[in-house]
């Protein structure tokens, strides 16, 4: 299914048509799962004589979708379920069927009791999946990520800190006060963005209330890279929702166009940055 409408942004700001692409060959297709191997810091302070014990490799759980031949770049979907559902495996279902390699780590593989992973764990097992999609072809600027609520907030977080494609986040909470303490306010954070944002909002979410959206929209546009914030009426933006599919809902009331629509700039915004 082609969500994704036939142009693209182009990096300058400008509007072109559809270029030409790189693309990769993996050589599996489907559903599969897979780890990613974090990487190992050297302590800068350990004794060069001293007799130095291999490192035990850590590892993070993968559930990756390949499309079937070639592969236009990669996509890594944050999440914040212990047990992935339905709706992620359809969002990954779909990417796929766009040309992306689309992989979701387990960002909770250290059994943490919290709710959500943030701070140094988050930067480590991004770079770990990062390294798996680099290490099979996917160049980093056809990187990007993806994340809904915290998961968002992380992927605003990791774009801040890492230079990928692009990055996109829905209903990504925490925006004028840490949502905890190995976060940083959307607000603080948004200035110093690296990779292209975007942001989709419900203006009928109470942990995101319209005046929040409203100042990280401004912070946002301080960032040296292009950013878009998009808020829809209610709660009915929500692409990760089970009871619309990605790309089975029609389009027969403005509740169902508007999930449509964002779904629709989701696909958009990776065709137009990850080139």
């Amino acid at each position: 299914m082609r969500l994704a409408i036939g142009h693209v942004s182009c990096a300058s700001g400008g509007i072109g048509p559809v270029g030409a692409r790189r693309h990769y060959f993996v050589s599996m297709s489907g559903i599969f799962t897979d780890v990613a191997v974090l990487r190992i810091d050297v302590d800068p302070e350990a004794d060069d004589d001293a007799e130095q014990l291999p490192p035990v490799q850590q590892k993070v759980p993968l559930k990756a979708i390949a499309p079937e031949g070639n592969v236009r770049g990669g996509i890594v979907v944050l999440h914040e379920s212990r047990v992935i559902p339905e709706s992620l495996i359809d969002l990954l279902r779909s990417l796929a069927l766009e040309g992306w390699l689309a992989v979701a780590p387990d960002l909770f593989h250290r059994g943490s009791d919290g709710d959500e992973v943030f701070g140094e764990n988050l930067f480590a097992d991004f770079d770990a999946t990062f390294d798996w999609l680099t290490s099979r072809g996917v160049y980093p600027d056809c990187v990007g990520v993806i994340g809904f609520d915290d998961a968002g907030t992380a992927a605003l977080i990791v774009a801040t800190n890492r230079p990928i494609g692009a990055a996109v986040s829905v209903a990504a909470a925490g925006i004028l006060e840490p949502i905890n303490e190995d976060a940083v306010a959307l607000i603080e954070a948004a200035p110093g963005l690296q990779a292209p944002w975007l942001g989709l909002y419900g203006e009928n979410d109470p942990r995101t209330p319209p005046e929040h959206i409203e100042g990280l929209r401004e912070a946002a546009m301080r960032a040296s890279v292009a950013t878009n914030i998009v808020s829809y009426s209610g709660l009915r933006h929500r692409a990760d929702e089970t009871q619309a599919p990605w790309g089975g809902a029609e389009e027969s009331d403005p509740a169902t166009a508007a999930l449509i629509e964002a779904q629709t700039r989701i696909f958009d915004w990776f065709d137009s940055f990850l080139r």
